[in-house]
């Protein structure tokens, strides 16, 4: 027998390690075994339970991680179960993440007793941001005192290689060494994204790369050594725990299984590479070790055993376990909201001034904020040097402070991103893009990670989220801050989206979403903002209370037709929302009483019933809209009032926007062109009624 060198404590820990790295064996061998009886994609740990190991051991319950999908030994390490697991790889009823939504290996987990995990999608490297905004949100509980820990909470983000090539992983980089945020990234280096080598993808490792970034302090280890693993993650643990600043670790690795069971290693590696990986397997380091310190042959050939009989028992259960409902498909695309009715007084009697509707939005924050102390406000230039570049922030970084409303670097994504992670931990925030026409670096985050969250975690992680989008055109704006972009946004499924015409509106909703635990876009028209354009005067209203609250998918009739006119037939509706209103206001006039106009207030969710109610009183409809026309989402609405309304229509729906353009022009004569405006929709109007 060969003399112990190791202690006790860490030889307990060693046969840990590798009873967890039997089981890891154990269960992608059964996989590769039962090839038609998991047929859902699916990737393995293997070459890569070392690190991920070290990592699990050292997190504690009120830690935070995100693993990615090869990370199943973290989630061994953790305390998940091989069942568990398996259930989400058969896509089962009881899997305890998704319920049978999402792939192996994507957690997401409010377990009071293990490290907390939000949704983990397969966009390598779209979780940086999300992780980071963990660490963003814990680092404000702690300073503005609104909870308290046994011992300072770590946040790890756990990530491939390749994937640090992506832009977003940067803006996550950069955010975390900026703000001194409490995050691990641990980079595992298997030097292969798919079929792409290190060689052929970067200049150089994370680790080389982030030195660039100051403040993200780097650690090397060898991610194949369970001890070295321990002891590297170990020290970095301790610096992110103990002096809260953030770390990049790289973690050398290797790829001893497929990178997926779809993408299959014989596709693209030679035997030769494999062998050079296969000499590296950390469960035969470590058994190596383990002998070396004394531990019985034979003691190892029984972990090696149950390893296996636990694994097929698991996937008997797994296998026999029963599949969601059918019924369950449209389970948690939101989760329920308490704002169901309108609450509060809308015009106080005490009130006579009317206020703009960008006032309306700052004494709405102003009050949430007062009101709790978990909202902030952030993004491009909302901080109090100008307040936001219309203004619509201002005073409120004065009132509340650079911790709880501030500037971000000109960073979409990690400002849309991060509601994920602050949403997490019990956050409200609202942010900003300065304009619509920027909001598409961060449609990414937006898709990705915030609109799935809720339905693929079962309702654990619903995203709330208040993104503030000025959009429109108005006054010479020009091809990038004067777009329409509704109808890309009305085709993500779980979001909300408001679009408000005045003041009151502005106000109602903003609360509304603000109290809604889902993501909702406000689009906020810039050209109403301050109702400078000619004819948007309205769009002032008298400033209601603190309590005011309007739901979403109430739509508002603003103008109506006279009854008699209605019954002749005489009359029609014009279907609107934002700066259309006051053009079909200003139209309406030129043909008393046979207008109605409703302005649907929110997109998503929108009044149906209300618009299919009044079409069909009327049997003509006009969908308006500032949007280029075609493939948007005003088509798509009259489509669906053509089929609810089919047998009452005395014509087919029309439908109004702008040009197919690619841009907005910036010469007013130009946009003028483009865009519709009120004497054309009267002129539309006309051509209607006159049929």
């Amino acid at each position: 027998m060969k003399t112990r060198t190791s202690t006790p404590s860490r030889e307990k820990l060693l046969l840990k390690a590798y009873g967890h790295m039997m089981l890891a064996k154990a269960m992608a061998d059964l996989y590769e075994d039962n090839r038609a009886l998991c047929p859902y994609v699916h990737s393995t740990s293997r070459g890569h339970e070392a690190v991920q190991l070290a990592t699990a051991y050292l997190l504690k319950k009120d830690d935070w991680v995100s693993p990615y999908y090869r990370d199943e030994s973290l989630l061994l390490g953790i305390g998940f179960t091989p069942y568990e697991l398996m259930l989400q790889l058969l896509a089962k009823k009881d899997d305890p993440f998704s319920g049978g939504r999402s792939y192996y290996s994507h957690p997401s987990s409010q377990r009071e007793d293990l490290p907390k995990i939000i949704h983990q999608s397969s966009a390598t490297g779209m979780q940086a941001i999300p992780t980071t905004g963990v660490a963003q949100g814990l680092k404000y509980l702690k300073t503005q005192k609104l909870r308290t820990f046994e011992t300072n909470p770590v946040v790890v983000c756990s990530l491939g290689d390749n994937s640090v090539t992506e832009g977003e992983v940067s803006e996550a980089f950069q955010f975390a060494a900026l703000h001194q945020l409490p995050i691990l990234f641990l980079v595992q280096d298997n030097d292969w994204g798919i079929s792409v080598t290190g060689k052929e993808a970067r200049t150089s490792d994370a680790y080389e790369f982030t030195s660039g970034f100051t403040g993200l302090e780097r650690l090397r280890i060898d991610g194949t050594s369970f001890l070295e693993a321990y002891e590297g993650m170990e020290k970095a643990f301790s610096i992110v725990r103990e002096q809260q600043k953030p770390v990049v670790v790289c973690a050398k690795t290797v790829l001893i299984g497929h990178h997926t069971s779809g993408v299959r290693r014989e596709f693209y590696r030679d035997e030769q590479d494999l062998e050079i990986h296969r000499a590296k397997d950390p469960g035969l380091l470590l058994k190596a070790k383990l002998l070396e310190f004394g531990i019985e042959s034979h003691q190892l050939a029984n972990l090696e055993k149950e390893a296996i009989t636990h694994t097929k028992e698991s996937f008997e259960r797994a296998l026999a376990a029963p599949d969601p409902s059918p019924q369950s498909v449209m389970d948690h695309v939101f989760a329920p909201t308490p704002i169901l009715e309108e609450k509060g007084e809308r015009s106080p009697a005490s009130s006579k001034e009317k206020i703009v509707m960008v006032d309306a939005a700052i004494h709405a924050i102003q009050e949430l904020m007062y009101a709790h102390p978990e909202a902030l406000l952030y993004g491009q230039d909302v901080g109090k040097r100008i307040g936001g570049v219309f203004r619509e922030a201002v005073t409120l970084g004065d009132k509340f402070g650079d911790s709880r409303v501030f500037n971000t670097a000109i960073q979409e994504a990690y400002i849309i991103g991060s509601t994920v992670g602050m949403s997490a931990v019990g956050l409200k925030p609202i942010v900003e893009v300065q304009f619509a026409d920027y909001l598409y670096p961060g449609l990414n985050q937006l898709i990705t990670e915030i609109s799935k969250s809720s339905y693929l975690s079962m309702g654990k992680f619903p995203i709330s989220t208040l993104i503030r989008v000025p959009i429109g055109a108005y006054g010479g704006g020009g091809p990038y801050h004067s777009g329409s972009i509704e109808s890309i946004l009305a085709t993500i499924k779980g979001i909300k989206i408001a679009y408000p015409s005045n003041a009151a509106d502005f106000k109602g909703l903003l609360k509304a979403a603000f109290y809604d635990p889902n993501p909702v876009l406000m689009l906020e028209h810039k050209g109403l903002y301050w109702s400078k354009v000619p004819g948007t005067e309205e769009a002032k209203t008298i400033e209601p209370d603190a309590n005011y609250v309007l739901p979403f998918g109430k739509a508002n009739q603003i103008l109506l037709a006279d009854t008699d006119q209605i019954e002749k037939g005489r009359t029609l509706v014009v279907v609107t929302y934002g700066m259309g209103v006051y053009w079909a206001k200003k139209a309406a006039k030129a043909f008393e009483g046979r207008i109605e106009i409703i302005d649907l207030r929110t997109l998503i969710p929108l009044d149906e019933e209300l618009v299919f109610e009044r079409v069909s009183k009327h049997g003509k409809c006009l969908v308006l809209s500032e949007e280029s026309l075609t493939n948007s989402f005003a088509q798509a609405l009259s489509s669906r009032i053509s089929h609810h309304c089919f047998f009452d229509l005395d014509l087919p729906i029309e439908t109004m926007g702008a040009k197919d353009t690619p841009a907005v022009p910036i010469n007013l004569v130009l946009e003028k062109e483009m865009l519709p405006t009120a004497e054309k929709v009267e002129a539309k109007i006309r051509e209607l009624l006159a049929r």
